[in-house]
């Protein structure tokens, strides 16, 4: 689209006020604990039932409760960049299946939708209405959203679609249960249109399941309490929430301040992808503006307005939000404004598989304009991706299906005013993990060779960069290979004259010694013995180098984490 005016704006929901008077802080505190337990029971109830280690170990999913008015009420850590996607899979399943009016109790509503989930069509949503005892009268949602092994896309996970219809079956708001009775036929389609469908019929039942822990103990707390001083004390919860996010902002100078997000390309074509982010701070709300966003790209980048949105809260709430667990009180001080049509809110049929390298560029972007009002509250720029590459094959695996492992992998995040970076997984999966080398070479076929901290590898300044991993692993079957790595041509940023850290990358060591390398690549098919190398790069440094304590160097020296050379280039010493 053209017309850069056509654009739209996205607020949080907001309290009702209605007997705040009436519930005291200690009660409000213990209905906030009790909630946020609740949550933590469902995933922990996700994580044990689960079939898929993209579940258990990695934790690529969200569970969340919410009111009858789809507020966040509680959410258990895991995946950040779903949390704040929940209310729109909510919503979105309601809508689908006609409205408020035709839920029932027991009822279990399965939506994938990729415009209203905000994610590809394998992260899929389960949302369970909760009546009170009466069977009529809604109280809230409980509801999770996690990466199912397969639906169907043209390959288990793609780097190259050019329509959504490209990347896996579209449940638009179905019951998977219909009054507490199972509708078996939503069952056998999925079964009959995934490669994987006993772990994806695992899963399911594990989300199921989980779902139905939430609205026990959603059930529990109100009625443990009394629906109306819950409903009172939720609102208290919610408006000391707003005042926390709004307490940091108002400290803040007025203003607009850019960020910029790079990409490799699109998936498809292979320019260089680059748009801004601008960050209004007004009084004490905070606003991101993607509206200059270039319009929505061939490739599956695109990056639809829940997740866009979710983005947004998401780096605002871990800069802001004192370590608390976010309700949605939390969101309110965000606004988020997009143009529809665009990479950041793009319209069907637009691809959007890899949706979540757009909302990590947008984050990363956020933080380089937040830097700009607030430097000392802000690390320098990351390696700004997961590193994420999955393999698979069609050898039957224990259930008699093709086999299937990926996993994103930790890379250099920023120096910041007081400290050096950390090496771990980019923020916007903070919460999730990957696999122990074991337990990947207990459930496929290769076998890892090197696993460590790559050498110069962190941006140089007066606080360090964290460092890259470098990760090597033999497949020991022919396979396909699947590399969704980002951020190989341009570094992240680096602050107040700090350098930046190296950039990611994957080689490829072919069985007679032949090597490539490759950024973003969908079904390679690559013979048995060869080796794959994850290059996770480092993170930018913050301040001058020069200004480095010589006794910090003389450590980094020691521990090999920089070489004698890359000391004498960069510090002072």
């Amino acid at each position: 689209m053209d017309d850069k005016t056509n654009t739209e704006i996205y607020r949080a929901g907001k309290g009702s006020n209605t007997g705040i008077k009436d519930s005291d802080p200690v009660t409000t505190e213990i209905v906030r604990n009790a909630l946020n337990s609740a949550a933590n029971q469902m995933k922990r109830t996700l994580i044990r039932a689960s079939f898929s280690p993209t579940v258990y170990e990695v934790l690529d999913f969200a569970v969340a409760l919410y009111d009858k008015e789809i507020r966040l009420l509680s959410q258990a850590p895991s995946l950040p960049i779903f949390m704040a996607t929940m209310s729109f899979c909510i919503e979105a399943a309601v809508e689908g299946v006609g409205g408020e009016e035709n839920l029932e109790p027991g009822d279990v509503i399965l939506y994938n939708l990729p415009y209203g989930t905000g994610s590809h069509a394998q992260d899929a949503a389960i949302v369970m209405p909760v009546f009170l005892d009466d069977g009529k009268t809604l109280i809230g949602y409980a509801t999770n959203k996690a990466h199912w092994l397969d639906i169907g896309a043209k390959d288990p996970y793609c780097t190259d679609t050019t329509d959504v219809f490209q990347e896996g079956v579209v449940f638009p708001g179905v019951k998977l249960y219909s009054k507490g009775e199972k509708v078996r036929d939503i069952f056998r389609m999925i079964e009959a249109n995934s490669r994987m469908p006993v772990g994806t019929l695992g899963d399911i039942n594990a989300q199921i399941a989980s779902i139905r822990v939430g609205a026990k103990e959603l059930l529990r707390v109100v009625n443990r309490f009394g629906k109306d001083t819950f409903e009172y004390a939720v609102e208290r919860m919610f408006d000391a929430g707003e005042a926390v996010i709004r307490k940091y902002f108002e400290s803040i100078d007025d203003g607009r301040y850019i960020g910029k997000g790079i990409m490799d390309d699109n998936g498809v074509d292979t320019d260089l992808i680059e748009f801004d982010i601008i960050v209004e701070i007004d009084g004490s709300t905070v606003r991101m503006d993607y509206s200059t966003a270039p319009d929505a790209q061939r490739g599956p980048i695109n990056c639809p307005l829940p997740s866009t949105v979710s983005a947004s809260r998401v780096a605002v709430t871990m800069l802001a939000g004192a370590g608390e667990p976010p309700n949605e009180g939390h969101l309110r001080p965000v606004e988020v404004i997009t143009r529809p049509g665009s990479m950041f809110h793009p319209l069907p049929p637009s691809p959007c598989f890899l949706y979540g390298w757009s909302a990590i560029s947008a984050m990363e972007g956020i933080y380089e304009a937040l830097a700009k009002a607030v430097p000392t509250d802000v690390p320098a720029g990351s390696a700004a991706d997961i590193c994420a590459v999955l393999v698979w094959g069609a050898k039957d695996n224990k259930y008699g299906e093709p086999w299937v492992g990926g996993s994103p992998f930790p890379m250099g995040q920023g120096g910041f005013a007081g400290g050096d970076g950390d090496t771990m997984i980019h923020v916007a999966e903070a919460a999730a993990r990957f696999p122990p080398v074991e337990v990947w070479e207990a459930l496929y076929p290769w076998r890892f060779e090197k696993f460590e901290l790559i050498q110069d590898s962190a941006g140089a300044g007066q606080h360090r960069g964290g460092l890259g991993i470098d990760i090597v692993f033999e497949v020991f079957e022919d396979f396909s290979l699947i590399s969704t790595v980002e951020r190989t041509k341009v570094p992240g940023w680096a602050a107040l004259g700090g350098k930046s850290g190296k950039t990611n990358g994957v080689t490829i060591t072919y069985p007679d010694g032949k090597q490539k390398k490759i950024g973003k690549i969908t079904n390679m098919q690559l013979p048995k013995g060869t080796k794959i190398a994850i290059h996770c790069g480092g993170g930018g440094g913050y301040g001058d180098p020069k200004k480095r304590n010589p006794e910090l160097v003389e450590r980094d020296l020691k521990e090999g984490y920089i070489s004698r050379k890359f000391a004498e280039k960069n510090y002072a010493f």
